[in-house]
């Protein structure tokens, strides 16, 4: 089903994500689920096993982990440990420890569920594929690249950008 978050409106679409991306071990899948929110290339499984989640720092990713036997295995420029169980505070030591300057033009540009980027979508074509309230409610949509979902501006995303003002001040 169709959930009401995340909403891009042209915005972003050249493809080109925010310069740093991310790997969130299977302790992180709130923290993630942020990343991708302020627009952040940020793959996440909980089912993914230590060798193939280090092997994500050959990528080019920051590997966040909870898990401290890590630590050692990858350089520390892609290796950053998370100590808190708060994603909020996560979050926080994430922007404030690599220096990120999250650009509010690259927010809700990501999937929440499978990290694809959005498009936007005309309202015909999701018909089917919303409810009926919503389609008759809402103008504007998008949809996944990769899994389909499709996203449309209910109350979350109001909530979602005064929680992120709140904690990022952007």
């Amino acid at each position: 089903m169709a959930r009401s978050f995340p909403l891009t409106l042209d915005k972003n679409t050249s493809g080109l994500p925010p310069s740093m991306k991310f790997s969130a071990d299977r302790m992180l899948g709130r923290l993630a689920r942020w990343l991708r929110l302020l627009g952040y290339d940020t793959l996440y499984s909980n089912t993914l096993a230590n060798d193939k989640f280090l092997a994500m720092a050959d990528e080019g990713r920051v590997l966040l982990s909870r898990n401290t036997s890590l630590a050692g295995k990858v350089k520390p420029d892609n290796f950053l440990f998370i100590k808190d169980n708060d994603p909020k505070v996560q979050l926080r030591q994430v922007v404030d420890l690599l220096g990120l300057r999250p650009d509010p033009d690259n927010f809700f540009t990501r999937c929440t569920l499978c990290n694809g980027p959005l498009e936007t979508v005309q309202r015909e074509d999701v018909y089917e594929s919303v409810p009926d309230y919503v389609w008759t409610v809402h103008d504007h949509f998008s949809r996944c690249r990769d899994c389909g979902k499709i996203y449309w501006p209910g109350s979350h995303l109001a909530r979602s950008r005064k929680e992120i003002r709140s904690l990022l001040g952007v």
